[in-house]
């Protein structure tokens, strides 16, 4: 090897004790050592120990030695050290870094830093482990040991296993829509209190079923290593709606299942469940993208995947890679796995895009090639697109979807737009985001709706946000299809025939019937001939051109995962109503507060919603907190007439609920950062008392409700009058009294 002062080999070397596996979120205490190699390290010289960008290890902290994450560092040779904990500091994915700097003297080769990370000799508990799995948790080292900041990796860097703990929330999945006679499976799990699947489960479960299904077996055992519990080969017999209810060895209930709904074995389509948006360690995730598919398939249940990584991270060799995963995992009947990547340009130029291939050996078309480093990855730079109208213009042609995505950037539709751009998606892990829904109905735009979980903590399909600034849980997208295959998956797409949900599996259809006949399109004619047929019942995502006259009539069915609290009904940026299954008789001693919105629309969106409430005239019987991801929010005080909350919301919404001593006497005040308040009791109703807070939509709102919600299927029908002119988007946005939420992609009818 030719001589190199950047030679990895003469950086030196790094141990980490204890080393092995150890529980997500736990507390524990390690000692990292770095030994200087063949130059030491001079004067103002330092060192790096990197964390993956999504990880919420920690957080260090230097200055309270009976805290939880006190850090210490010290030389061999007395050297004076300055320690720093940074956020994107350092080149990504190590975004998240402990910054060591000699600040006087050196270190000669062979001299030690020693890194306590949870150093407990003073009291402090330990440092907490990131809150998801990991098999190879990496304290990735770099070193300067030259002090010209230029940062080389070590050859090998200590490592760690992150496993899942004890089981406590128990699910159970099945699918929402299948044709009576067909086979499905029922998969049971027990997630740990950070949302792992666990494996340390020894247990009899005991099913019963709501519903005619057969073939249940009235027990099933879960074994310690397993991470779920199948049970295949169930059928309906008859058409109707289905929940399995799952009890332990004392017959308690652990879980009910989500709904399933057995149609006709002549339906024409049914449902499929997927999360096409997510990332692993070979770009900016957790865990290879073998475990991230073997997650999606295996210990999430979903029925579809992609993989999107950010492009300007593909290499050649990754790409290929990919495409022989997606291959590989594809199965027809069994599982859809679909090649594609994130086109990452920032948002001045177009911003995030999602593609979907139909096929495998695509050329990958990046927004740069900014963190490629091998010569090879250059070979192709000349395919890049710089921006998002080269992107459609290079695309043209291929057989390839494209989804408009909000994460870190966002996508700017109204800056580029393309028919073959069939989606918005307008939740994932970042957030909620019906402003991109809102920007593309404005500009006449025929999109359906998709919600993913652009997960980067290697759980896709089930993306809890853990101890970190992601703000929600990770979006779910059903697909109406006429089975699980990828051309039928692709149909689905390319005919918006999806609706998006925050993460649950309630089951939605949405329905408009003409009186005459409509000529209903297979691709959207405003841009070119289109094939169509009559047709006088239009699904989500048909696009269809209405006679003059006929009389429209929208129907919408639900079955939630959990009581409904209200439905609202859209025609394109107008609202024409909101149903609510109860009316103000109904209204019992039970008072919701919620907040809602985000700072604007990038990075910085997050909104800190910390806040207390007070009540004069009434007292606290019972409270508690939904939508509240994070373990460290959630309710901190509560007293008989005051409590007080850590929360925080990017675009989605989170609340309170108070179960109050009289649902009608005194009032409540609130304070938050951003907007205070007070209501008379007396005066709330079904609507909502909103108290604007700037922002991107920010708000809270004060209403009373049921004491007890139960109705979770609702079925509606409502006349509507189109506009004569443009397009009539109609679509409905459910909302569950558990905070989940789902959103049915437009029909768009015109005259």
């Amino acid at each position: 090897m030719p001589y190199s002062p950047y030679r990895p080999d003469l950086m030196g070397s790094a141990v980490l004790e204890p080393s092995g596996a150890f529980e997500a979120g736990s507390m524990q205490s390690f000692t990292l050592t770095y030994t200087a190699g063949a130059f030491g390290v001079d004067d103002t010289g330092s060192i790096k120990i990197g964390f993956r960008f999504a990880t919420d290890f920690g957080p260090v902290q230097f200055t309270d030695p009976k805290g939880a994450g006190y850090t210490t560092v010290e030389a061999s040779n007395g050297a004076v050290l300055e320690a720093k904990w940074e956020f994107k500091r350092n080149i990504r994915p190590w975004s998240r870094s402990l910054y060591i700097g000699v600040v006087k003297d050196f270190l000669k080769p062979g001299d030690t830093i020693t890194i306590r990370f949870g150093d407990r000799r003073w009291g402090s508990p330990g440092i907490r482990l990131q809150t998801y799995c990991e098999s190879a948790f990496e304290f990735r080292v770099f070193a300067d040991p030259i002090a010209t900041y230029d940062y080389v990796a070590l050859p090998e860097s200590p490592q760690i296993a992150i496993v899942p703990g004890p089981g406590v929330k128990w699910r159970a999945v099945l699918p929402t829509k299948v044709r009576t006679g067909r086979p499905f499976r029922l998969a049971i799990k027990a997630d740990d209190k950070w949302g792992n699947p666990s494996d340390k489960i020894d247990a009899a479960l005991f099913l019963e079923a709501q519903g005619a299904v057969t073939s249940l077996p009235a027990r099933v055992p879960f074994r310690p290593g397993a991470f779920a519990a199948f049970v295949e080969g169930l059928v309906c017999r008859e058409v109707g709606d289905v929940i399995v209810v799952v009890r332990d060895v004392n017959r308690q209930e652990l879980c009910r299942s989500n709904p399933l709904q057995a149609v006709s074995d002549a339906a024409e389509l049914v449902h499929f469940w997927g999360d096409t948006h997510g990332q692993s360690n070979e770009t900016l995730g957790t865990n290879s993208a073998r475990e991230y598919f073997e997650f999606g398939r295996d210990k999430a249940f979903l029925d579809v995947m992609g993989h999107q990584g950010n492009d300007f991270q593909i290499s050649k060799a990754f790409w290929e890679e990919l495409n022989v995963l997606s291959r590989e995992f594809d199965v027809a009947g069994q599982f859809v796995c679909i090649p594609g990547y994130e086109w990452s340009a920032n948002t001045a130029v177009g911003g995030d895009r999602n593609v979907h291939f139909r096929h495998e050996g695509e050329t990958i078309h990046r927004s740069s090639h900014a963190q490629l480093t091998e010569p090879a990855d250059f070979a192709d730079e000349g395919t890049d697109a710089h921006d998002a109208h080269e992107l459609f213009q290079k695309l043209k042609g291929r057989d390839c979807v494209v989804m408009a995505h909000v994460g870190g950037r966002y996508a700017d539709i109204k800056y580029a737009h393309d028919p073959m751009e069939t989606a918005v998606e307008v939740h994932s892990a970042w957030g909620t985001f019906e402003w991109i829904l809102h920007d593309a109905l404005e500009k006449g735009y025929r999109v359906g709706v998709v919600a993913n979980s652009d997960g980067h903590k290697g759980r896709p399909g089930a993306c809890y946000p853990g101890a970190s600034f992601f703000g929600s849980y990770g979006g779910l997208t059903c697909f109406l299809a006429e089975r699980l295959d990828r051309d039928a998956i692709f149909t689905a797409m390319r005919r918006r025939r999806h609706y998006g949900t925050t993460g649950n599996r309630l089951l939605l259809d949405v329905t408009a019937r003409t009186s005459d006949d409509a000529l209903v399109y297979l691709s959207d004619p405003a841009h070119g001939a289109a094939e169509s047929y009559a047709a006088r019942a239009m699904l989500m995502g048909d696009i269809a051109q209405v006679p003059r006259g006929a009389a429209i009539e929208l129907t919408i069915d639900v079955v939630g995962s959990a009581p409904i609290e209200r439905i609202d009904i859209f025609n394109g940026l107008e609202h024409l109503e909101t149903y609510r299954p109860y009316a103000q008789a109904d209204l019992g001693a039970r008072v919701r507060l919620t907040y809602e919105g985000a700072e604007y629309r990038g990075r910085a969106r997050t909104t800190t919603w910390d806040g207390t409430l007070s009540l004069t005239g009434n007292r606290i019987k019972t409270a508690s907190i939904f939508n509240n991801w994070n373990l460290d929010r959630g309710l901190k005080e509560q007293e008989a007439t005051r409590l007080a909350w850590k929360a925080v919301t990017t675009g989605n919404y989170g609340g309170i609920d108070l179960w109050l001593e009289d649902g009608s006497s005194g009032a409540l005040a609130f304070k938050t950062a951003h907007v205070e308040g007070s209501v008379d009791l007396a005066s709330l109703g079904t609507e909502p008392k909103r108290f604007a807070a700037g922002g991107l939509d920010r708000a809270v709102c004060v209403q009373r409700l049921p004491e007890t919600m139960v109705q979770d299927r609702v079925r509606l029908s409502r006349p509507v009058s189109l506009r004569d002119t443009g397009d009539n988007a109609l679509y409905v946005r459910v909302q569950q009294e558990d905070g989940h939420r789902a959103w049915s992609s437009p029909i768009y009818l015109f005259r």
